[in-house]
This record gives structure tokens, sequence and C-alpha cells, in this order.
């Protein structure tokens, strides 16, 4: 038998040489010094040998109680070293199925469809708020009361926007790991019921009497021309502000006046598609459809009709226009890019236009299932071109009736 003293003198030779102890346990000595704890067994006819450690981290008494163990489990009818196997494997799979691996492996497959600042915003709210509590814990253990207390700190600091993104996101993780066999259910569907909600709050928005001194000072800012355009149209065409800087040539016929933007872009490269990923056909005016000649002069060369000047193939930020709004003047809380929409749809009611026209050039999801299930069809492009050229027209209106010249070219 072995003794701890002999174990820590044992010295290495030229070959590999076995101390042993008793009931199959040797201590196996490297040339190089290496001392391992082995088990010699047989199982089912075959020989087999175990790893119990590497001394001196597992000393004579560990590695004892090791093969002690690995004997009854033999006595049991079950393979020691196939345990292991099992074992390690069921540690493995426990690792990858915890709630931080599995929302990583989703952001991995999701992330190629973001814009790369949205992407990082994502993973950093799941970093931030969710991972120190819950990133640990096997998924399929995680229960909605968890998920809740870890949702009601974000409350807790009145953040509730954040709140909002960060359960969803939460629960897209969970439908992920449903999809990918991992849980049965989704603990995060319901607690929306439990978490306060954000009042909805409009965007800030101009009165269209308000566009007279709108464009005065649009008039006067030293901002480059492409984004004066840019903010021009905004107001004629009343888009998203992301789906405006997305814009390509390709979609753009100036000969029949139509843009058709589509449903979905490259947003590898920052390119946004309509919100409600179905194509949409915005009318363009004849004042509209002068802007984007011009613009044509400016990047007509390229694919996109407002590229970022440090990379061409990118659109410019979605900072750009509101900087430019600030350098006009407005502050955040008077106007934003996204303001505009609201400034058209006032501007139309009070022309007199039907508010099921504006809202389907507006390419608002239609509120009433029903009514929108029988008029999603009814595209109303007619009176969606007599719209848009009245708009036009009145905008153009107001720029006369403030005295503007129509923008310098030398304010570029």
């Amino acid at each position: 038998m072995l003794t701890d003293t002999r174990c820590r003198q044992a010295q290495a030779t030229e070959k590999p040489q076995k101390l042993s102890d008793e009931k199959g346990l040797y201590l196996l000595i490297h040339p190089n010094g290496a001392k391992y704890w082995r088990m010699d067994y047989r199982y089912a006819g075959k020989r087999k040998t175990l790893a119990l450690g590497v001394y001196p981290e597992i000393g004579l008494k560990k590695a004892r109680e090791r093969r002690d163990e690995a004997r009854r489990l033999l006595c049991d009818g079950i393979d020691p070293g196939q345990r292991r196997k099992d074992d390690k494997i069921a540690r493995a799979t426990r690792a990858a199925s915890t709630l931080e691996a599995v929302a990583r492996e989703w952001f991995e497959q999701k992330q190629h469809d973001w814009v790369q600042t949205y992407a990082d915003k994502v993973l950093a709210s799941l970093e931030a708020d969710i991972f120190p509590a819950l990133g640990r814990r096997p998924v399929a253990e995680i229960t909605a009361a968890e998920v809740l207390a870890a949702l009601k700190k974000i409350e807790a600091r009145g953040a509730l926007e954040t709140l909002k993104r960060v359960r969803q996101r939460v629960s897209d993780v969970f439908l992920y790991a449903i999809a990918t066999g991992r849980v049965e259910s989704n603990p995060v569907q319901g607690l929306h019921k439990a978490l306060k909600t954000q009042k909805a709050s409009h965007r800030p928005a101009l009165h269209s009497r308000e566009l007279r001194e709108f464009f005065i000072r649009l008039d006067a800012v030293r901002i480059s021309r492409p984004v004066k355009l840019a903010l021009h149209l905004l107001v004629l065409v009343f888009v998203r502000p992301a789906e405006l800087r997305g814009a390509r040539w390709c979609e753009i016929d100036l000969d029949r006046g139509e843009w058709v933007i589509p449903g979905e872009r490259d947003r590898a490269r920052g390119l946004v598609g309509m919100k409600m990923g179905e194509e949409h056909v915005v009318p363009l005016s004849r004042q509209a459809t002068e802007i984007f000649r011009e613009l044509h002069e400016y990047s007509g060369h390229k694919d996109l009709v407002f590229p970022n000047r440090n990379d061409h193939t990118r659109p410019i930020s979605d900072g750009t226009l509101n900087s430019a709004l600030r350098a006009m003047g407005y502050a955040a809380d008077e106007v934003t890019g996204h303001g505009f929409r609201a400034t058209a749809t006032g501007g139309l009611l009070e022309l007199g236009f039907k508010p099921e026209v504006i809202d389907r050039q507006l390419a608002h999801r239609e509120r009433d299932q029903v009514f929108g299930a029988y008029s999603h069809m009814a595209e109303f492009m007619a009176e969606r071109r007599s719209l848009m050229q009245a708009w036009a027209d009145y905008v153009d209106s107001l720029i006369s009736g403030a005295n503007v010249i129509p923008m310098r070219k030398d304010a570029a």
C-alpha cells in the first residue's frame, strides 16, 4: 500500500512507472515528473482504466475515496468511466442551456438582421439587466417569478421604456429556447400585467402653420445641401426618417413620379425598410420629383440617395436630420424628424382629406382588424396622388407666403 510520504518522494525515471496501492488504484509517474491517479477495472469483460485526478492536487485519501465510489458503481452494474462521460456531457449541456448561453445564441442568430448600433443596445441591455440575476440559471428552470423580479428592478428605477424593450427581448429568448427544444413554455408571457407601462407620448412636431418659419430657418442654416433637401423631402413625403435615409435610387421612378419603399432592406448596411414589413408606394409630387432630380446630381452615381460620406454603402446616420434641426434652432422637445408625419396629418385634415386616405399614405396598420381585413387592398392611389400634390402645393404656398426664396444652392 502507498503512503503520503512515498507518493511525495517518488522520483521520475526514464520510463513511466506505476506505484500500486490496492483494489486497482495506482499512482502513474511520467518521465517528466507528472503524477496521475489511475484505477484499472474490468467491465463487461473488457479491461479499462479510469483517471482519478492529478497528484498532489488530489491526495492519497481523496484518490481512495474516488476509487471506492467507482467500485460502488461497478457493484451496481454501472461503468464508472461511462458515467463520468455522461456527467461531463450533462454538465456541458447544462452550461449551454443557461439563460445567458441561450440568449447569446439567439443574439447570434438575430444580429445579422439588425443595424450594428441597435444590436449593441440589445446585447448591452441583457448584460446589464438580465444576465447578472438570471444568466447562470438553466433556462428550463427559470420561473415567471424570477423573471418578474429582474424586471421589477428596471421598473424601480423608472426606466419604463427600457423595461418594455428588455421584457420583449427576454420573451424572444424564451421563444427561441422553445423552438430549439430547451423549454416548453415562456415564463415571460403575461408579465406585462404585473408591470408598469409607459404612457404613450406623441413625438414633438410643428403645426402646419409653423412651416413658414421652418423654411426660413432651413434656408438660412449652414448645413450641407443634400441634408437640406432631405429635410424638405421629409416635409413633402412624410415617411419615417429611417425610411427616407435608406432610400435607394433603384426604388425611385422619377418619370412616373413614384417611390416604392420595400418591406425589407439590407439591415446589415443600416438600411431600414417599412415598419410593417410591407411594400409601400409614395406618389411623388412635382416638387418632390424636382428635389430627387437635384439629389441625383449629388448621389445618382451611387446606390443610396443619402450615402454616408465616410462609407457610401451605408446611409447618413440616424442623428443627421435631428442634428440639422438642432442647428436650425429647434429644441428636441419642439420637433423631430418623425414629427413631420404629425405635421402633415394635421395639415391634410385641415385641407379636407379623408382620414383613411391619409392613414394609408402614412402606411399605418389598420387598428380595426375587421375593417382592415377588407380595406388593406384599397390603396386609394388616385386619392393619394391628389393628396400628395395638394400637400406639396400647400407647402409651396407657405414658402411663398413667407417670402422665402426656394433653398439656395450656395448654402451648401
